[in-house]
């Protein structure tokens, strides 16, 4: 503490280094507060992940082509990514060469470009269903309350009870086949399959979408759309000029819980179709189950380090490149100043001196002629 003394008055001032150490403590317990949060999240989430990439460097169990025996792989390098990415098996007597026909790793490829289509499809579909359905229960009505519930009920049935639900409904005596009049093998048909799983997987996750759009759509001020009526603004033009920009961080945020989500797909394919990774809708995260079920958990821990690593790339670029901030800032377009030339600013500098000098003439004459009229 410093002491100032000035006539008859007396005033205590406090250091800079009691503030500064006060900061420090303050520092020191919200880190205290938070670190048992952090321990358990790197317990839940950071042990299983370096857990998941270590053991994606080691062999899987094989058959010692001397010895007749199985013995552990041990440290294997990129052999297992290699595995998956470039179809490269080991026979028996210890040649690398391409993996046969039947192996797991012959259906990589084709589970990724299936995991893919569904992605793309399912997503662009719940953007644009999920948006009028916001819409929607965004309009004041008094049965408001009863459409939102009545739309959130297939996202609150269980997924494994919906894959039941449309298998069902897609059987080849299904109600689907009854009301089109059609006798299409949803289940068997390799395309058909795949448009039954994308229907249902929309029917159920829409609801989502709709959901986190509605949220967007409640932060728009009502101010907005009566200016914009004022002005003479079609229904069309309100849209796109006011709704579409608004609640584009929310879309944005929508869109990318919904397409990492669909990028993990396996419980719907797996119970309306098959389990099996030569399916017609096998995705990726089928070929780990199946792969840990032969138990080679080495080799499934490199395909969840590669569906680790294709997730993280389409999360960074949908936030870095796309505008989904999850934090919910909003991010303003760096605005570079416009530099005017020399000339340019010397010709102004030139004209403004002489407005100045005008102006300063102007004044002397008006109050020269107020004089003058004070004196007579």
């Amino acid at each position: 503490m410093s002491t100032i003394t000035e006539p008859g008055t007396t005033r205590r001032t406090k250091a800079p280094n009691s503030r500064r150490n006060q900061k420090q403590g303050d520092k020191g317990k919200a880190y205290a507060l938070i670190a048992p949060a952090l321990i358990v999240l790197a317990i839940v989430i950071g042990y299983p992940i370096v857990r998941a990439i270590w053991l994606s460097f080691q062999g899987n169990r094989r058959l010692d082509p001397s010895t007749g025996v199985f013995v552990d792989g041990g440290f294997a390098g990129l052999e297992n990514y290699l595995y998956w990415i470039t179809n490269r098996c080991m026979s028996p007597s210890g040649v690398v060469g391409a993996c046969p026909p039947g192996v797991l790793a012959t259906d990589f490829w084709p589970a990724v470009r299936i995991t893919l289509f569904f992605t793309v499809v399912t997503v662009a579909l719940e953007t644009i269903l999920g948006m009028v359905m916001a819409l929607i229960m965004n309009h004041p009505s008094k049965a408001r309350a009863l459409i939102r519930a009545a739309v959130l009920i297939p996202w609150a049935i269980p997924t494994a009870v919906t894959a039941k639900l449309w298998q069902f409904m897609f059987a080849p005596s299904g109600i689907v086949n009854s009301v089109m009049g059609q006798n299409i093998a949803w289940t068997t048909d390799p395309w058909a399959a795949r448009f039954a799983v994308i229907i249902a997987d929309v029917w159920k996750t829409t609801p989502f979408m709709a959901l986190l759009i509605l949220a967007g759509l409640q932060m728009i001020p009502k101010d907005v759309y009566e200016a914009a009526r004022v002005d003479g603004a079609s229904t069309w033009q309100q849209f796109t000029r006011i709704t579409l920009p608004l609640v584009r961080p929310a879309l944005m945020v929508a869109v990318l819980f919904r397409t990492l989500d669909a990028l993990r797909m396996y419980d719907l394919p797996v119970i309306m179709i098959s389990g099996s990774s030569n399916s017609p809708t096998a995705t990726i995260s089928q070929l780990v189950v199946e792969d840990m079920r032969q138990n080679n958990f080495n080799s499934a821990s490199a395909l969840s380090t590669l569906i680790f690593l294709l997730i993280f790339a389409v999360a960074f670029i949908m936030i870095r490149f796309l505008g989904a901030d999850v934090g919910g800032a909003v991010r303003e377009p760096k605005r570079t100043p416009k530099r005017t030339p020399k000339r340019t600013q010397k010709k102004e500098e030139k004209h403004g001196a002489k407005d100045r000098r005008q102006a300063t003439a102007q004044d002397a004459e008006a109050l020269n002629a107020r004089l003058e009229e004070a004196s007579r």
